[in-house]
């Protein structure tokens, strides 16, 4: 078991998972805490790095595309601090983050995966989940949405209750400096075009307010991933890891040359952007030669 411990939080790596744990802190973003515990397969990690700093940089996992729900559903708009796929480190942990890098790096090499994934294999947040908005709250259980409105919400709004079936799919934009943002839920049967005051599906992220952002993009994340589990579509989500099937589907044939290809492509890549050295570029080019 290899261990990064820092002010920011743990990481821990077994050979085949990524555990993350954020410290409980002030200092630490609220989403980070909410989210708790974060348990990430090797089967969903593209890259690991390091980023040195003067007063120590940081280590970020880069995620396969199509792998989390989290960060499918925010699509990139979580606020750097916010991310739980970054880990803040002194710049007397260097030396142990150098060495973390490296580790993962090696088993990644070590067992190669497609770079598209077929879906998530990251579970999502835990359900039931409350989210926090300036004008209500809404809460899913796994099955069910419900709204309730509170004093500041505009136009006269009921509380609501939509069923799992009843969504398409979920938007949702951060407040950003002075702001608002939303969390809208899409339904398949279109009540039509609403100014966003009058919008019962729709709910407000006010600026400023850093609770509301962990809390709705949580919830967001939730129904994203059940939703997913209950598609048919060519995005419909496997079952997370744990799930045998669902992780042998990620991993490249070892007998599929065309596989080989592409990872020995992506490994290019990978070398040409600095990511891997020259000798981790070679180490894993004669493995996966060696599988074709």
């Amino acid at each position: 078991m290899t261990e990064l411990m820092t002010r920011d939080g743990t990481w821990t790596f077994d050979g085949e998972n990524v555990g993350i744990t954020p410290a409980s802190g002030r200092g630490v973003h609220k989403l980070r805490r909410y989210l708790g515990e974060v348990t990430v397969p090797l089967a969903a990690i593209a890259a690991i790095t390091h980023e040195p700093a003067p007063k120590g940089g940081q280590v970020r996992l880069q995620l396969r595309p199509g792998t989390d729900p989290l960060t499918h559903a925010t699509q990139g708009q979580l606020p750097e601090a916010a991310t739980p796929y970054r880990l803040g480190v002194d710049s007397d942990r260097t030396g142990v983050a150098e060495y973390f890098v490296d580790e993962v790096r090696t088993a990644l090499q070590l067992h190669p995966t497609d770079h598209t994934a077929e879906g998530f294999i990251l579970a999502g947040p835990n359900v039931p989940v409350t989210a926090s908005a300036s004008d209500g709250r809404a809460t899913f259980d796994g099955e069910t949405i419900r709204i309730e409105w509170n004093w500041f919400s505009q136009g006269k709004k009921d509380p609501r209750r939509i069923a799992l079936n009843e969504v398409e799919g979920v938007d949702w934009v951060p407040n950003s400096g002075f702001d608002d943002g939303y969390l809208r839920f899409r339904l398949t049967v279109n009540p039509g075009t609403l100014p966003p005051e009058h919008d019962p599906n729709r709910l407000t992220i006010t600026w400023g307010t850093q609770r509301e952002v962990a809390t709705t993009a949580l919830l967001t994340a939730a129904v994203t991933a059940h939703l997913a589990r209950h598609q048919t579509s060519p995005r419909a989500i496997q079952p997370p890891a744990g799930n045998d099937n669902a992780q042998e589907a990620t991993h490249a044939p070892h007998n599929d040359p065309d596989a080989t290809l592409r990872r020995l492509r992506e490994l290019g890549e990978l070398y040409a952007n600095g990511v891997l050295t020259e000798e981790e570029f070679s180490t894993a080019k004669q493995a996966l030669l060696r599988r074709m």
